[in-house]
This record gives structure tokens, sequence and C-alpha cells, in this order.
């Protein structure tokens, strides 16, 4: 891959990412230049993909600026922080408690979150509200007793948020699987859709930087709330100019 592409690649993650939001300058061109130690040539290559993608525009005399994903649903699959984190910068996110409950895992659960039979869990189903628009429906399942103190309040905002900077806990990998799915009645009445439209689902086991597993989840999406996409990443070393 030529090198432009790579940096057209990562600032393209960047504005899905929310780093660079809409209606943002983007650094000049030789800013970006020293950024990715490269030349300006480069650069413009890089960004002339990027206005031609529809990601950002050139303004005379101002520089280059983000017009954002073209639907402010899409976002990157590979980065897993949360949908607030994902999201929150493009309008106002706000969260539906469908249910929440604590239990005893099923045995699928067990299996994903590797927990006895009689260890408690959260079972929370959350509808995702973007700009007064639903957008996803999330089915979560966390261990109680690794992730203690959960509440409606948390739930409302950000989960993850609440990990990360209460409990100082810090995520590691993520698994995912993504696959079409038709419509159940709670996608009907809470993502109105209609009872032939596709859902989008994504299915995903989250764990700690320890490796241990501390969500699994299925989050659904209508067919027409924009694209997931996916981002490879390149060492940059292996470039050469």
């Amino acid at each position: 891959m030529p090198f432009y592409q790579y940096i057209a690649t990562d600032l393209r993650k960047k504005i899905i990412d929310g780093i660079y939001p809409k209606e943002s300058r983007l650094p000049n061109q030789t800013e970006l230049a020293t950024i990715y130690n490269t030349s300006r040539v480069t650069i413009q290559k890089a960004l002339k993909h990027l206005q031609i993608e529809g990601f950002i525009e050139s303004r005379q005399g101002s520089g280059s600026f983000v017009k954002g994903p073209e639907s402010v649903y899409d976002y990157d699959a590979t980065s897993y922080g949360g949908m607030t984190k994902k999201l929150g910068h493009l309008g106002k996110l706000d969260s539906k408690i469908v249910s929440f409950e604590v239990t005893f895992p099923s045995e699928k659960d067990q299996e994903k979150l590797k927990l006895q039979k009689n260890d408690p869990v959260y079972d929370i189903i959350r509808l995702r509200i973007l700009d007064e628009e639903p957008l996803a429906l999330e089915y979560t399942v966390m261990p109680v007793l690794l992730i203690p103190g959960i509440t409606e309040d948390i739930l409302k905002h950000s989960v993850y948020q609440y990990i990360q900077e209460e409990l100082r806990l810090n995520f590691g990998k993520s698994h995912r699987r993504i696959k079409a799915d038709k419509p159940d009645q709670y996608d009907i009445d809470h993502l109105h859709c209609q009872a032939d439209d596709p859902v989008l689902e994504i299915e995903q086991t989250v764990y700690l930087d320890n490796e241990i597993p501390f969500e699994y989840s299925q989050t659904r999406h209508r067919y027409d709330k924009g694209d997931i996409t996916v981002i490879n990443k390149f060492s940059k070393h292996i470039y050469h100019l």
C-alpha cells in the first residue's frame, strides 16, 4: 500500500472516531507532513483521497475541513470504547433502559464469560437513541462480582467510562461477529423496523487487559442507519517513500 493511502486510512479513522469532529479544521499540510514524517506531496495525495470519498472538503485559503462520514451512524468496528465514545460527538446520544436485572447466566453466558451457573450477572437491554432517532438495541451481560456497582444512572450514560474511571479497570482485546438477521418483536417495537427489514447484529465478547471477559453482548441496528467500517492498521516502518 502506498504511504499516502496509509495516511488517508489513519485520518479517516480519526474522523470516524471523532478525534477530528465534523466542521473542524484539519492540521495544515506542513503540520501533517511533520506528524507523519513525510512530504507535502504525499499529504496532498492523502487529502485528495479523503476529499473524493467525501470525508473532507477544501476551502480556498482556509485549509481542509471535516465533512464527516456519509452518515452520522457510521462508525469503526475495530474500536470498542463504547457507543458514547464512538458516536457521542455526532449528536445527542441518549439511553433508554428497556430492562435491567440481576440474574444468573445462561449456558452461553457461562461459556462466553467463563462463569459458573450460580455467578450473578447483570442482564441489560438498552435502546440507544441519537438525536431522538432510535439507533441500536443493546443486549448486554456482565458479571456482577467483576463489575460491581452498575446502576440505572450509569446505564443512562456510559458504562465503559464507569469501568475505566471509577473501577480503574483497563480494556484488552475484543472478539466480534457481525451478521444479518430478521427483525424480532423487540426490533419492531424499539427500532421501528418493518417485519421484512433486515437487521445488522454485532455479537461481541470484550476482555480486560488481564484477559478476563467482562462483557458479552449483541447490538442490533436497523439496516438503513449507516454502515459499520473495518479499518486495517499497518506498521508505518514497512513503507518506503
